[in-house]
């Protein structure tokens, strides 16, 4: 598939906007309503505002890395230049791949459990089969090079934006401002001090921005990319925030926090029945299809590149040498996508891929206060807040899920450590006597890029 840079076309800001808000406002809006409620009950709305205003400081450091070094390699760049090419910046690049492959299984599962809704209860069973046959499907055009992905991407964009949009605001002019009180205890949270699962839905909210980070690989196809790489994150962050408020708004005056919970993985297409009727569950099934299965295609595709500069650069095995396959990047990509979905649920993929998203996050905002003061001009209190913010909210959420689903950290902890063994070890060997490292930094970025 032909990138935009190739035929010397250039993003306008109006279009990069396009294009990152349709990325974030995705799957996951569609299933991570039901888990925030489940552990904040009606203050789950409250909870994507507070979202949005870690996620606001957390991007910080994204615009000014982009500002900076507007680049295709995108996060991958920026942990480079941080901390230089080795172990550390290895290891949190492939945290952010693994992050993005989780968010694919995300997708996927949420697909399967939207399509299952125009079935009847006792194929409700098959929601990983379907997310493994997307999958499938996404691989299949993007081996295919099909350049309808490219042409149609933000067409796709506008209308889910855009049926989200109409769907949030109907939703609210029709339910009424919902009653919030607060008083909801999650049954299995008893034992937590006050506030506690709210800290830790906070984990949760923030996978609904999460997507403005590939908004950083946008590098040069974009006009002026040191000014409006940074200013389409900081648009998009702003869209998708009123989207959401109100969306949650919307369903909240729809669903009691009972009703949200039993529907937790399919929960907007539950609050539209009871709003809209048969017809507008339909539909709001159909807007979340169409969301799901633009937003896996373009996932695995993103996926595939940050794997295949990984292999570029030298911080993975080099893959490229495969030939007998047709793009091994993009097969490793799908092939791991499709176990995650087979071995986890929503809840504990979702749940997976906050805590790896958070632990390369906090290494954005080290990698910026820490190493790049005299390269990068910024406010050195902005990183920090958002480190503190992060590690906050990721040890609430890990402690909930110590207590409620150990299993999650087991799985997380295992992945994490395999990552950074795995790293270490590979570059120790391809380190020569005198301890340098041969990288393969020396290419131009276009080349590194090309698939």
């Amino acid at each position: 598939m032909k990138m935009l840079k190739t035929t010397n076309q250039k993003l306008s800001l109006l279009g990069s906007v396009s294009l990152g808000t349709g990325v974030m406002i995705g799957a996951g809006i569609f299933v991570l309503m039901g888990q925030i409620a489940e552990l904040v009950g009606d203050l789950f709305p409250i909870v994507f505002i507070a979202g949005a205003i870690v996620v606001g400081f957390s991007s910080y450091s994204y615009v000014k890395f982009s500002n900076a070094y507007p680049s295709s390699g995108g996060i991958v760049k920026f942990l480079t230049k941080a901390f230089g090419p080795g172990t550390a910046a290895g290891s949190f690049s492939l945290l952010m791949y693994i992050s993005m492959v989780v968010a694919e299984s995300l997708v996927a599962g949420t697909f399967g459990a939207y399509t299952l809704r125009l079935f009847p209860e006792e194929y409700s069973g098959y929601a990983s089969i379907l997310g493994v046959v997307l999958i499938g499907v996404a691989y299949i055009i993007n081996i295919s090079g099909n350049k309808i992905i490219e042409a149609t991407a933000t067409f796709t964009a506008i209308i889910k934006v855009a049926g989200i949009a109409l769907l949030a605001i109907s939703g609210l002019i029709i339910s009424g401002l919902p009653t919030i009180i607060g008083n909801y205890v999650a049954t299995n949270n008893k034992a937590l001090p006050e506030g506690f699962g709210f800290v830790a839905a906070l984990a949760l909210s923030i996978l609904a921005f999460k997507g403005f980070t590939t908004i950083t690989n946008q590098g040069d196809d974009i006009k002026n990319p040191h000014k409006n790489v940074g200013r389409s994150i900081i648009i998009s962050i702003a869209v998708c925030t009123i989207i959401y408020v109100i969306l949650a708004l919307s369903v909240a005056g729809s669903l009691s926090v009972e009703e949200i919970i039993v529907a937790k993985d399919y929960a907007l297409a539950a609050s539209a029945k009871p709003l809209f009727g048969k017809w507008g569950a339909i539909l709001t099934i159909l807007l979340a299809i169409v969301a799901t299965v633009s937003g896996v295609i373009a996932s695995v595709y993103s996926a595939s590149r940050i794997l295949r500069m990984l292999s570029n650069i030298k911080q993975v095995p080099d893959i490229n040498k495969m030939k007998k396959l047709k793009n091994p990047s993009l097969i490793f990509t799908v092939s791991l996508a499709i176990l995650l979905t087979i071995l986890f649920d929503l809840t504990r993929i979702a749940s997976i891929g906050a805590i790896f998203y958070l632990i390369m996050d906090i290494a954005i905002h080290w990698g910026l206060f820490r190493y790049l003061k005299k390269e990068v001009k910024f406010n050195p209190v902005i990183p920090i807040i958002a480190i503190v913010m992060d590690i906050v909210i990721l040890s609430a959420f890990i402690y909930i899920k110590y207590v409620n689903d150990p299993f999650v950290l087991v799985v997380a902890v295992i992945g994490i450590a395999l990552v950074f063994l795995f790293q270490f070890l590979f570059m120790k060997s391809h380190t020569d006597k005198d301890g340098n490292m041969k990288m393969g930094m020396e290419m131009d970025e276009e080349e590194m890029m090309k698939m």
